[in-house]
């Protein structure tokens, strides 16, 4: 099995503030893993170390915030997935005029995520519900080898949340996703990993774990 990342009793966070110490964790190729704990313990903060590793891999990044430009269109956002596998020129002519086989790319994200027909609207104009599944087309469209992805449908309800991790899964082989959603987690994931306090809690196998291993990161 190929590995992807490795953090060895590390201390992580911004600038001089320490959010999490004695990190220690390897990711393998093929992981779907979840991420669990209350808002603030440092989840972001472990997505953000594992993303800065990962260089050497092609990555799709969703973060909590979307990472949209509101003013675009959600054809032009979702379209910036792929920006950095062409030039300048390519980029700027396909920003002005669209290539057939360009929209086609992105319609078929969009109908993958629900937002058939709306390419054209611009992002200030949607949902934060839509928001998300904009940022989600976006690296669907990226594709890569794995998918790093900040409480990704935490606006969406619960079917549409299982479905748009469902292509999330069949897009990437390998994802780390953090979630609100404890039982969605558990049925999504192959491995969970607990953050509470300031570190990792609990490092284990979806099918290890029981209620009250999770539910001691909410106490």
């Amino acid at each position: 099995m190929t590995t992807l990342l490795t953090l060895q009793n590390e201390t992580l966070g911004w600038g001089d503030t320490p959010v999490l110490t004695g990190v220690s964790l390897t990711v393998q190729a093929g992981e779907r893993i979840a991420l669990l704990g209350p808002s603030g313990v440092g989840k972001s903060t472990l997505l953000h170390a594992m993303f800065t590793r990962l260089a050497d891999q092609r990555v799709a990044l969703v973060p909590q915030e979307a990472g949209l430009v509101a003013q675009l269109s959600v054809f032009h956002n979702v379209w910036m997935g792929r920006l950095d596998d062409f030039g300048t020129a390519r980029n700027l002519r396909t920003l002005v005029w669209p290539t057939t086989p360009e929209q086609a790319a992105v319609d078929a994200v969009l109908d993958r995520t629900g937002l058939s027909g709306l390419g054209r609207r611009r992002v200030s104009q949607l949902s934060g519900g839509q928001k998300q599944r904009v940022a989600l087309a976006r690296a669907l469209l990226r594709g890569g080898d794995i998918v790093i992805a900040d409480e990704p449908v935490s606006a969406v309800d619960p079917t549409q949340a299982r479905h748009l991790l469902t292509e999330l899964d069949c897009t990437f082989q390998s994802s780390i996703v953090a979630l609100h959603d404890v039982h969605l987690a558990r049925a999504r994931a192959s491995r969970v990993i607990g953050l509470r306090k300031g570190g990792i809690v609990f490092d284990a196998q979806a099918a290890d774990l029981h209620e009250a291993d999770i539910m001691s990161l909410y106490a």
